[in-house]
């Protein structure tokens, strides 16, 4: 159908030009998978409602879709005891819609990607990059044309985005043997990622690659469980974290680590740690981080400790679950990621390494940064998925977008 078609067209390019939108607007990704998302469902409904819907609908049924509701199931439940509904209820308002945008995006984009959308996100990648590393290299000039804020993090998002959607772009043409355009996209992206004064984004950039790497040599059965072993400790340690990293990290390190404010990070983990020591059945209730200090659990930690749970968020998503959900939240998150394992087990090379890699960059980053419920992050993996599912499927980006191998 030439509407499909059209549909298909809008919708690709929309994913395409994703993280070129975040450089020049760096919350702009949830609006910008929003509408990709609903152009290929339109497509989709136009081409066969049945089976669009069957595509929705199929994997919600598989252990993984079952385990992801229960996640959000709890979500919900803990309204009941949140001491602030009207903020849990913004927070999931922004992220909601964003993940159902991104599941959609996801479930139906594989398939009906047309053929020029892979070269246009090949572009928008490496312009990003490009605009990254040249706008902090010139002290913030884009930004002055644009008249806006001229500080350098404003890049810190549009970084963490390339971390997440290059590796899987780039596999479309790896797949290909078009392993020039393949190399371009990396490098363009880490270029921007490295130049960029975001430490988290460096961090995700070298542990996806080294995940990447080990994942190509070693055998399937030893990658899987090397980041199985890595996504368990991350949620099993998340609540010591700080007490640990207090312990053990030298203060040279933190000397080096001093634009990341590692010592105000650590401080940060050992104050949110301590809330979790208090309460860590149930937690403060979902989107509760924002306003932590005030939260009832709040005032049974130690006064020293009290000020820092005023900071927004833990810096670090995993710790944020056990704070605002508690052991069921980390339970149900730490068998959704292993399902999810299990999955990325079953595919070939070199997909099984690229999603590897994309799960370790990930992961590293949710464990040093940001709010674990923010828009801009969700519709980022959603993308990266995305491209990642397309890239996995022989046939799956065509030149009618009319494909029927999704």
């Amino acid at each position: 159908m030439v509407a499909a078609g059209r549909l298909y067209a809008a919708g690709g390019g929309l994913l395409a030009v994703m993280p070129l939108a975040m450089v020049l607007a760096n919350r702009s990704s949830p609006a910008v998978v929003g509408l990709a998302a609903l152009a290929f469902l339109a497509g989709r409904c136009l081409e066969d409602a049945a089976a669009c819907r069957e595509h929705l609908l199929r994997p919600l049924a598989s252990a993984l879709g079952g385990t992801a509701l229960a996640f959000l199931a709890w979500c919900l439940v803990s309204l009941s005891w949140t001491p602030f509904p009207a903020s849990a209820l913004r927070v999931l308002g922004e992220f909601l819609p964003t993940l159902a945008a991104a599941y959609l995006l996801a479930a139906l984009a594989p398939g009906r990607i047309p053929a020029f959308a892979p070269r246009l996100a090949a572009s928008a990648i490496g312009l990003a990059g490009l605009l990254i590393a040249g706008d902090l290299a010139s002290d913030l000039a884009l930004e002055r044309a644009l008249g806006r804020r001229v500080a350098a993090f404003v890049h810190n998002r549009p970084a963490l985005t390339l971390d997440l959607v290059a590796g899987p772009v780039a596999l479309v043409p790896w797949r290909r043997r078009a392993r020039g355009p393949a190399t371009a996209v990396i490098a363009l992206a880490a270029l921007g990622v490295l130049r960029s004064i975001s430490g988290a984004a460096q961090l995700g950039l070298l542990a996806g690659a080294a995940m990447f790497a080990l994942a190509r040599v070693l055998p399937p059965r030893i990658g899987i469980g090397l980041a199985g072993l890595g996504l368990g400790l991350a949620v099993a340690l998340a609540p010591v974290e700080g007490d640990l990293l207090a312990r053990i990290m030298p203060e040279a390190a933190h000397e080096r680590l001093v634009q990341s404010s590692s010592r105000a990070r650590v401080a940060i983990a050992r104050s949110f740690g301590a809330s979790v020591a208090a309460d860590p059945w149930r937690g403060a209730g979902v989107g509760t981080s924002a306003r932590f200090a005030e939260t009832p659990v709040a005032g049974t930690v130690p006064p020293e400790m009290r000020v820092l749970l005023g900071v927004g968020h833990p810096h670090n998503s995993f710790l944020q679950v056990w704070a605002e959900l508690g052991l069921p939240g980390a339970v149900l998150a730490s068998l959704a990621l292993m399902l999810l394992l299990a999955r990325i087990a079953r595919l070939p090379q070199p997909d099984r390494a690229a999603a590897l890699g994309l799960v370790a960059g990930t992961a590293a980053i949710a464990f040093v940064e940001h709010n674990g419920w923010a828009a801009w992050w969700t519709a980022g993996l959603g993308a990266a998925i995305s491209w990642m599912r397309a890239a996995s499927k022989p046939g799956a980006i065509t030149g009618s977008g009319m494909d029927d191998s999704a």
